[in-house]
């Protein structure tokens, strides 16, 4: 997500990136596999942060008495019929932040995604849609939004990579351009905004995502609390899962069902992008979604498996 950090502006798909896309209304569903790219893929425009707004910050106590926890998502939740929109953060037009090694951030959303998306129809989640939106970035928020009111899924997650404002990057060179990074702050982190019109269906996907994120061995990031965040900061709803709380951005809180947006890592840190590329932190960030989102679909699952 570009919180900050080098932007793409190319307007050519990234090389590497192989889709099959078949059309649906305002955006396209991409069902085949893509195999990630043998060589890091050089994006050759950037430019520079859009910094976000700080929230309000009042504490997480008045927020959980405004908006008590809300009952099960379903009841007798049955998979195959639970709709869960699994968007790709950015697009091939407008690529989001760029790695310490040139790849896009666009890139690593897209295979993230396809992996959790073959895990949750694995899992009997038959109705899962991959939303891949094309266009430039503020209109194809909107567009994202409405496919999946489209959809009338019950679910929406937005898979992101996270960077760093550019005032926290330094420079070094690889493969013989210099490129930038900062290998500062590193882990996942995972945002909700109060303004969706299911705020406590969506902290608690949010937090089961946390747990999940916990249970598979990974911490979560801890700069969004800090003063240097400047106007990337924001308020740390639970210190034990690393739910953020992120009220204006568009996807969540224009969908109309429960939403939540996860920064998977730090593909600005040196070793947490080499992670991130990897098939083994792919599957084991794949593996805690599924997870959270069958306890989501139906709390018994965690106890009993498949109702």
């Amino acid at each position: 997500m570009h919180l900050g950090g080098r932007f793409a502006a190319s307007g050519s798909r990234p090389r590497g990136a192989s889709l099959s896309i078949a059309g649906l209304v305002l955006f396209s569903i991409v069902t085949a596999d893509a195999a990630w790219p043998r060589t890091l893929t050089h994006s050759p425009k950037h430019h520079g942060p859009r910094l976000a707004a700080l929230t309000p910050e009042p504490f997480l106590r008045e927020l959980a008495a405004k908006h008590p926890p809300s009952k099960p998502s379903a009841t007798g939740c049955t998979p195959a019929k639970f709709r869960i929109a699994l968007d790709v953060g950015h697009t091939a037009e407008s690529e989001g932040a760029i790695s310490a090694r040139n790849v896009a951030e666009f890139v690593f959303n897209l295979h993230l995604a396809q992996r959790i998306v073959d895990r949750l129809k694995g899992e009997g989640f038959s109705e899962t849609r991959l939303l891949v939106t094309e266009g430039k970035a503020k209109p194809s928020l909107f567009r994202r939004v409405a496919a999946a009111n489209a959809l009338d899924a019950n679910l929406f997650l937005s898979i992101h990579h996270d960077s760093v404002p550019d005032s926290m990057l330094e420079a070094w060179e690889y493969g013989g351009k210099t490129s930038h990074f900062s290998d500062r702050f590193s882990g996942y982190s995972v945002f909700v905004s109060h303004d969706n019109p299911d705020f406590a269906a969506s902290l608690r996907f949010a937090d089961l995502v946390g747990n999940a994120m916990k249970a598979e061995g990974l911490q979560y990031a801890r700069q969004y609390t800090l003063p240097i965040m400047g106007r990337n900061q924001h308020e740390l709803l639970n210190k034990d899962t690393g739910v953020y709380r992120y009220d204006q951005l568009v996807v969540l809180r224009k969908t109309r069902m429960p939403a939540v947006l996860l920064e998977a890592g730090s593909i600005s840190n040196r070793d947490e992008e080499v992670a991130m590329q990897s098939p083994e932190r792919q599957e084991m960030i794949a593996s805690g979604v599924t997870e959270a989102v069958k306890e989501f679909c139906d709390p018994r699952w965690a106890i009993l498996g498949p109702l």
